[in-house]
């Protein structure tokens, strides 16, 4: 039985290159000390590393699944068709907040030297519109998580509380079926969580990878959502 659930583990692990231990005891359906004990055990193993409630995969080719550097190279083309259909929604003289998905990151490459005001989690896009002046830009700060190029900042409610987010732009790991909206469980999804319930509007970029799919914490749903952009190809 043992044997079987560390398998499941690093199967887990592997198809999503890391997870919090909540999440994967729930997946197997087991008491957090008996996860406890197999993560110890895969990790003596050298398959596994524990970090700040998180599990990962150290076998080869299971790389983190909320590495920014990796989800900016995958399908790039389509992510970015999505970001260029939302600049259709961006207008002079507003507040926008983007997330630190690679599809945002897309869209701030793509975005013109016009005056509005970007607030953002992202370390790739304040680096991408750092030399655009006529753009004010609002990091959250915080510390920064280098495997996402995210900040994560726990005095984010009261910061937010001080701005008037017109449009809140911002993509996921994945839609369910029945319009659930979901993500990692990681300070970048409680960003979206928080954004998603005080920006006036919200755009979700989506490619079609994503369609169909879960994660390991729900941030929302669809109906939360004042536009779905999705991937035209």
């Amino acid at each position: 039985m043992k044997q079987t659930r560390h398998q499941q583990i690093l199967q887990l692990l592997a198809g999503r290159g890391g997870m919090s231990t909540g999440a994967l005891a729930q997946a197997l359906g087991v008491s957090m000390e008996t996860l406890r004990r197999d993560l110890r055990a895969l990790q003596s193993e050298g398959k596994v590393l524990r970090s700040h409630g998180r599990a990962r995969s150290l076998l080869a080719g299971a790389g983190p699944a909320d590495s920014f550097s990796a989800r900016r190279r995958c399908r790039r083309a389509h992510k970015a068709d999505v970001a260029r259909q939302a600049l259709a929604w961006i207008d002079v003289g507003m507040t926008i907040a983007l997330d630190a998905s690679s599809t945002s990151w897309q869209l701030a490459r793509l975005l013109a030297n016009m005056p509005v005001t970007v607030v953002t989690n992202s370390l790739r896009i304040c680096r991408a519109l750092e030399k655009r002046e006529r753009i004010r830009l609002i990091n959250t700060g915080g510390w920064l998580d280098r495997n996402s190029a995210s900040y994560e900042n726990p005095a984010l409610p009261t910061l937010l509380r001080q701005l008037d987010i017109d449009l809140f732009i911002f993509s996921c790991q994945g839609v369910d079926g029945e319009g659930g909206i979901w993500d990692e469980q990681t300070w970048n999804a409680r960003f979206k969580t928080l954004l998603l319930a005080r920006a006036g509007q919200s755009l979700l970029l989506l490619d079609k990878s994503k369609q169909g799919r879960t994660g390991e914490i729900k941030i929302g749903s669809l109906g939360q959502v004042t536009v779905l952009v999705a991937q035209t190809s």
